[in-house]
């Protein structure tokens, strides 16, 4: 059996506003879509950034989806979003940055296993950035 592969390719979210989930995660990552376009069967829309490392997160936008609703964590499916950080020093940087986009965030919390900083996007998904503890 090969080894379960620890990297991930690429990571999707339905998102209820693209208007408004797109600038945010553009200004989140600092780097423009390098796709934006309708899916091949026409069941929704996607846009693509490849972000540092070479994973690739989209936003998909579908019709049916409720554009009243938001996520939440305690219903079955995704919890949180996790993005590696090297350093201390780089999870430090990323609060100031976000505080500067003007992003919402819990501020830096120690546990035993690594530090983290939580925050938000338009649809309340959980995000937050992460160091393990040395």
């Amino acid at each position: 059996m090969p080894e379960f592969p620890a990297a991930a390719h690429h990571l999707a979210l339905t998102v209820t506003n693209l208007d408004l989930s797109l600038p945010w995660y553009r200004q989140l990552f600092g780097v423009e879509p390098v796709f934006d376009e309708d899916e091949e069967s026409g069941r929704f829309h996607h846009v693509g950034f490849q972000l540092a490392g070479g994973m690739l997160f989209a936003l998909h936008t579908h019709a049916a989806t409720d554009k009243n609703d938001t996520f939440d964590e305690m219903r079955p499916g995704l919890d949180h979003i996790s993005f590696s950080c090297a350093s201390r020093d780089e999870l430090e940087q990323w609060e100031r940055r976000l505080t500067e986009l003007g992003i919402e965030h819990d501020g830096i919390v120690d546990r035993s296993y690594g530090s983290g900083l939580s925050f938000r996007d338009p649809d309340n998904v959980a995000l937050e950035f992460f160091v393990p503890a040395p």
